[in-house]
């Protein structure tokens, strides 16, 4: 299971770099939960442009990430990797969604098998890095930019599944 962060897990508190300011949205943990008694890992995937564009640094990054671990442990939450990307969009990078190339890494290095995995995000580049993994499914929740994405790319979301938040993406899920 791949996961982006702003948007999804927390509320995107616009370049989020203060540990203080991490806030999930409600059900989050519980449904991660469920995700993991199911049998499924975790993963989370997310660009963090605001490093590249000098907003924050990468510690500040592994800061916030840290604290979303340790509070997510409190509902029996572990994830096995926190994929990541620096850069800004307008810098060349390997790993930046859309591009599946982390989802891709976790298949070589947790042997997860892409074509059982599902993608959830809340923008368009998190339903097209599912796509281009291969995964079963790519999953757009209407937190964070969501419910913009869903009215401005109607179009290119055909195919992904539209739910209203991450425990909505988990009942779908587990439903399967």
């Amino acid at each position: 299971m791949f996961l982006d962060r702003d948007g999804t897990i927390n509320i995107d508190r616009h370049y989020l770099s203060d540990p203080a300011k991490l806030e999930f949205y409600p059900g989050v943990g519980p449904a991660l939960r469920r995700l993991m008694d199911a049998g499924f890992l975790l993963f989370v995937v997310t660009n963090q442009s605001g490093i590249g564009r000098g907003y924050y640094t990468e510690a500040d990054m592994h800061a916030v990430n840290d604290r979303m671990v340790a509070l997510l442990a409190a509902d029996g939450v572990a994830f096995e990797k926190i994929y990541f990307s620096p850069e800004a969009p307008e810098q060349p990078s390997p790993n930046r969604k859309p591009s599946p190339r982390s989802l891709l890494d976790a298949r070589d290095e947790f042997g997860v098998d892409l074509s059982r995995s599902f993608m959830v995000g809340d923008k368009l580049i998190d339903v097209d890095t599912g796509r281009n993994a291969g995964c079963a499914a790519s999953l757009l929740v209407r937190t964070g930019y969501g419910a913009e994405t869903e009215r401005k790319d109607a179009a290119k979301l055909a195919g992904a599944v539209v739910v209203d938040d991450l425990p909505g993406a988990v009942a779908w899920i587990l439903a399967r």
